[in-house]
């Protein structure tokens, strides 16, 4: 543990270091993380008030408060595993990380962790300015505000493992990129970044429901919002529970016998 803690503590420092030398790259990075959850809440706020100020029960505030929750949430969850991890296995940059005495998780932890505690100094702010702007309808109830942690804490958890998981596919797809983009796709219609599941149409709802994606965004958003009652909260942190048991049991066997086959086509 003790050993663990320091990595962490390093990695943190490094990344900070690290980020701070690409300021530029970083500005342009968190304008993106901005403009995307801004252009969809200006769209369906748009809509709404073509249609009489609602759109199946979301007025225009109702909108504000999602999206820019889903601002929150998204960043807090998000991971670059998918797209880092097919270099390490055609570059070789890998194989140091295999020589150190803990599995290279751990350091994608700690590095995506730091990243986050640098730049939610951002966009907490930036989250704020665009209150004042958009006068979201935000009136959470006390239980759903102290239930958000834990479940915003399993959200992060659940989809860094399975952003993990997929990226191990680079031990045997050349290019994993054509993969990468179906799955954020996915993602960004399933998890409810581009509009509230509520409307989408039934077959969508229920596959975002049988699927994980869910879990990592719109649960917590919908929590924090008081749009579930406590029955359903505790659905969804079984939900979360068991995606995350299923995501690491998954993360270990392919790690496993991918590692195996890194091994063989470096010798």
């Amino acid at each position: 543990m003790k050993g663990l803690a320091a990595l962490y503590g390093a990695q943190f420092k490094t990344t900070i270091a690290g980020q701070l030398q690409y300021r530029m790259a970083l500005v342009i990075w968190m304008l993106g993380l901005v403009l995307s959850p801004v252009i969809y809440l200006a769209v369906w706020a748009a809509v709404a008030r073509s249609q009489g100020g609602e759109v199946d029960g979301f007025t225009a505030g109702d909108f504000a408060a999602y999206f820019l929750v889903t601002m929150v949430v998204n960043h807090a969850t998000f991971s670059w595993i998918a797209w880092e991890f097919e270099y390490r296995v055609r570059q070789g940059t890998l194989s140091p990380l295999l020589l150190r005495p803990v599995h290279p998780i751990h350091r994608d932890i700690a590095e995506n962790l730091s990243f986050k505690a640098l730049t939610m100094a951002v966009v907490v702010p930036a989250t704020a300015l665009l209150a004042l702007a958009f006068r979201p309808s935000f009136a959470p109830v006390p239980w759903a505000i102290v239930a958000f942690v834990p479940a915003l804490a399993l959200a992060m958890a659940l989809r860094f493992a399975t952003d993990w998981t997929l990226a191990l596919g680079a031990f045997w797809l050349t290019r994993v990129e054509a993969l990468n983009r179906l799955y954020f796709v996915a993602v960004l219609f399933l998890s409810g970044q581009a509009a509230p599941l509520a409307l989408l149409p039934p077959p969508a709802r229920l596959l975002a429901n049988l699927l994980p994606f869910r879990w990592f965004i719109a649960f917590p958003v919908d929590l924090l919002l008081g749009r579930l009652t406590p029955n359903e909260a505790l659905i969804g942190f079984g939900a979360q529970l068991g995606w995350l048991a299923g995501a690491a049991a998954l993360l270990r066997f392919v790690w496993a016998r991918g590692i195996r086959r890194y091994g063989a086509v470096g010798a």
